[in-house]
């Protein structure tokens, strides 16, 4: 029977701080367990935790079945190897077998590699890599459009965000574990693939671990919230035992008991200082008082030691400070613009302080598009120079893009790629800034941190924070860069919710220009025009959100 207890693990960062705290919860079976909290409260520490990647400083975790797992990010290799990173061990291990067989026998020839590669063709058929690879073609026409054989080799790189995602929940949902552990598994998902995954979720006769910040995936399918609660000992576990739609009112009551109990101690604690001090006075000058004196030391010593209640958990407090500053009326003018094989050429503009969301199925072009602006459109001057020094690939196109006076892109990139920011500390980042952006003053640095609540991850290095983390950071670099036109590719997607609407309130007061790609149908109703990119090719400019009523799967070579 599938079933996942852990029990009252803590774990500490290498450091010595603490980030989990006693935590514990179950997921029985068929349950679907939604993992929440604040970016960098150690969810997918967590979940590394749960898988047996790292070992829990004191507690444990016990599980029956099978484990099919789902990481946050997505990268790296063919489809072959995507597949093979969500399969069982099994298939796992005896794939690695086979291609070193394969891989001797090419080389060498001989019959005994020969017959090593028949043994490991006999491993492979046994451990059910054929059976496999029949359930490959099915996710692969599904997330893709096209038959395994088609596109095994083909790099996962040139896939977008949604469709990694996808292939990897085709195969996991349809797979033969009994337990799957997502982490993140709605982002870069159109609302289309939302709704197929939320659907999935509620048919699916799995047990279900999984992390999401989506309001409306969780109000679907979430039958018990646990909220990883930040606090000064580490990260604490809250188990909701119902769905979303209760879970803010619960969560609004435990508060209420939780300051109404404090309040209460205080108060008795109050009362038993006052009684000592009472008998004190009164010991001194009558000898028959000093028992009582006594009584009443043992009773508030007794009282403290047993200590406080639980204290209500720390809310996060992030300040994003998006400043802009004046650029032409005219932010950008397309003319007959088409990214090759993606759609038909089109034509828009924008203008000083719109808001732009960008809409459409994965795999439209909504992401090259944003590239191109970010890489100073298709004939950039030196003013329109991107505020990053990460290299941008050149998108192929025809037509124009053209950036107008006094802008500056910033460009945040969906797949949190920065190989210019790897291996970096983030106080080293801030304190030695580059040729767009001026070093800061550790001291000043730590300020900036703060104010997005990564103070605690200030000595640690870019590519080892969570996704939520490294968004966070990202935003961080472009209030410090002086971008005028801020181009966020699915910005909210690690974001949790406190993060996601302090964003929302940073670009409510950015004097510029916003253009943003994005599924979230909360962050959408924010924007004043929207771009669709239509799955048949067709873009054009709506008045209000069209969402894809089916998922693209373009057939791309």
């Amino acid at each position: 029977m599938a079933h996942l207890d852990v029990a009252s693990v803590s774990y500490s960062l290498p450091d010595g701080s603490p980030l989990l705290d006693e935590v514990s919860f179950r997921v029985g079976e068929r349950d679907r367990v939604a993992l929440i909290g604040a970016n960098g409260a150690g969810k997918s520490t967590l979940l590394r935790i749960i898988t047996g990647e790292l070992a829990p400083d004191s507690g444990g975790v016990t599980r029956g079945g099978s484990l099919g797992i789902m990481r946050q990010f997505i990268a790296g290799g063919t489809v072959r190897d995507l597949l093979l990173s969500v399969a069982p061990p099994a298939i796992r291990e005896t794939s690695a077998a086979l291609d070193r067989a394969d891989s001797a026998m090419r080389a060498n020839g001989t019959t005994e590699s020969q017959l090593a590669f028949a043994s490991a063709l006999a491993a492979w058929g046994d451990a059910g890599g054929y059976d496999a690879e029949v359930l490959w073609d099915v996710c692969t026409t599904a997330a893709l459009g096209v038959p395994f054989e088609q596109c095994r080799d083909r790099p996962v790189a040139t896939l977008s965000g949604g469709e990694r995602k996808r292939l990897a929940l085709e195969a996991l949902l349809r797979g033969p574990d009994d337990m799957l552990l997502l982490d993140e598994p709605d982002n870069y998902l159109d609302v289309a693939g939302k709704r197929w995954l939320e659907d999935r979720l509620l048919d699916t006769g799995k047990s279900v671990l999984y992390v999401s910040h989506d309001r409306e995936l969780l109000a679907r399918t979430a039958g018990c919230i646990v909220t990883l609660e930040l606090g000064a000992a580490g990260s604490t576990a809250w188990v909701h035992p119902g769905g979303f739609a209760t879970y803010h009112r619960a969560r609004a009551q435990r508060f209420e008991r939780l300051d109404e109990l404090r309040r209460r101690w205080d108060e008795q604690r109050a009362k038993l200082r006052a009684l000592v001090q009472m008998y004190k006075r009164k010991a001194a000058y009558n000898s028959d008082m000093t028992s009582r004196y006594r009584a009443a030391q043992t009773r508030l010593a007794r009282f403290e030691e047993a200590g406080p209640p639980e204290e209500q958990p720390r809310e996060q407090n992030l300040a994003m400070r998006l400043r802009g500053g004046r650029t032409g009326k005219r932010v950008l003018v397309c003319e007959e613009l088409e990214l090759s094989g993606l759609m038909r050429p089109f034509g828009f503009a924008a203008w000083y302080g719109d808001r732009v969301a960008v809409l459409g199925a994965n795999g439209s072009g909504k992401s090259h598009f944003l590239r191109l602006l970010a890489a100073g459109g298709s004939d950039p001057s030196p003013e329109h120079r991107p505020v990053t020094d990460l290299t941008i690939e050149p998108v192929a196109h025809s037509g124009t893009a053209r950036l107008g006076a006094r802008v500056r892109p910033g460009w945040f990139a969906q797949t949190h790629g920065r190989p210019d920011l790897a291996g970096r500390t983030l106080l080293s980042i801030l304190h030695h800034g580059d040729e767009h952006r001026s070093g800061m003053p550790r001291e000043e640095a730590s300020r900036a941190l703060a104010r997005y609540e990564l103070a605690r991850a200030a000595e640690q290095t870019f590519d080892s924070l969570s996704g939520g983390q490294q968004a966070r950071f990202q935003i961080l670099l472009l209030e410090l860069g002086g971008a005028t036109l801020l181009l966020l590719d699915e910005p909210t997607d690690n974001l949790d919710l406190a993060s996601a609407e302090a964003l929302q309130q940073a670009l409510r007061a950015f004097e510029g220009t916003v253009i943003a790609v994005t599924h979230d149908r909360w962050f959408a109703r924010d924007f004043g025009r929207y771009l669709v990119f239509g799955a048949d090719g067709d873009v054009h400019e709506s008045g209000l959100p069209v969402w894809e009523t089916s998922p693209a799967v373009p057939e791309r070579s």
